[in-house]
């Protein structure tokens, strides 16, 4: 469809935490598109029949209702990579095309997962809550293994989770990873069930589906040494969060690190937040000097593809 058949609509922009929308608000003034910033989840279904493209982040759903409300949107772009907020095998049916932009902060978010493990083999927070309950060394468990015979398991050897793996390897751990689709030979390939009952350290690069939902489960956890921490930097809904609470708590699981949750913010009640041996992050892994730049540039330029008329890069397919 070329540029000049655009109907007068706008683009719109779900509920952000973006300092500034200087490259969208070009974008919109350069097709003569108003700019729709949605104030809640409300404002955002209420302007999407209007919408010509929907850029969307983590604070929106976009479900079967919004995707039939569209009249003539030629495509979502999600700010970032994860996209289980969008119904895409609806919006697909609806011939509404799906983009996302996987790789503006990949080094970011793994650099992130692999301190998070770090830290916690090390045991550091709970060094940190021995030095604020006033005690001291013997407070902390003397169960810490040596670097070099530490048991990484990746699950997902993606652009992110490959970087995991490398960097664990570089630094002597005995890693081994398991992907279902993904093609690897440079780690230890291994099946989901060794990962989970045979890793000290278990770090999850993995999309949400309805197959990967919980898929740390009581079941898994109860599976897993005793002993092992668990991190997760890619969707909350991988985890079922009472149930690892329960098991830091029972000291079955030796700490978490989670920078994403089912639930963000994280309810204030949310019983993680008073867990031993956590490092809570409030999904700020991707985050870097040049990390924000990069994401609004990519999820822009993707825009201006549907804007044209164009197929973009990174479309998915449900």
């Amino acid at each position: 469809m070329p540029t000049s058949a655009l109907p007068k609509g706008s683009i719109l922009i779900a509920p952000h935490q973006f300092p500034d929308l200087t490259r969208e608000k070009e974008l919109a003034a350069r097709f003569g598109l108003d700019l729709v910033v949605a104030r809640d989840q409300g404002h955002f279904a209420s302007s999407i029949a209007g919408a010509n493209v929907v850029m969307v982040t983590p604070y929106a759903q976009v479900g079967r209702a919004e995707i039939d409300s569209m009249k003539h949107c030629r495509g979502i772009v999600r700010y970032g990579i994860g996209y289980d907020n969008i119904d895409v095998a609806c919006a697909v049916q609806a011939g509404v095309p799906v983009s996302v932009v996987p790789d503006a902060s990949v080094e970011e978010v793994a650099s992130h997962a692999f301190a998070l493990g770090l830290s916690l083999i090390r045991r550091i927070p709970a060094g940190q809550a021995a030095i604020s309950a006033g005690k001291w060394a013997g407070a902390v468990p003397a169960d810490l293994p040596v670097l070099s015979q530490v048991r990484v398991g990746v699950i997902g050897m993606g652009r992110i989770g490959r970087h995991v793996a490398h960097w664990w390897d570089a630094v002597g751990a005995k890693v081994s990873a398991h992907d279902p689709v993904a093609q690897f030979n440079d780690v230890r390939q291994a099946s989901l069930n060794e990962l989970i009952t045979q890793s000290d350290v278990l770090s999850l690069h993995i999309p949400l589906t309805p197959e990967t939902h919980h898929l740390v489960s009581s079941k898994t956890i109860a599976q897993m040494p005793r002993g092992s921490v668990i991190v997760n930097v890619s969707r909350g809904g991988l985890i079922d969060e009472q149930a690892l609470a329960r098991a830091l708590n029972e000291g079955h699981i030796a700490g978490a690190g989670i920078d994403v949750f089912e639930t963000e913010p994280l309810p204030l009640e949310h019983p993680l937040r008073t867990a031993p041996n956590t490092i809570l992050t409030p999904h700020a892994a991707w985050k870097s000097r040049s990390s924000l730049s990069a994401l609004q540039a990519g999820a822009v330029e993707r825009a201006e593809a549907f804007l044209e008329g164009k197929q973009p890069r990174d479309l998915v397919t449900g």
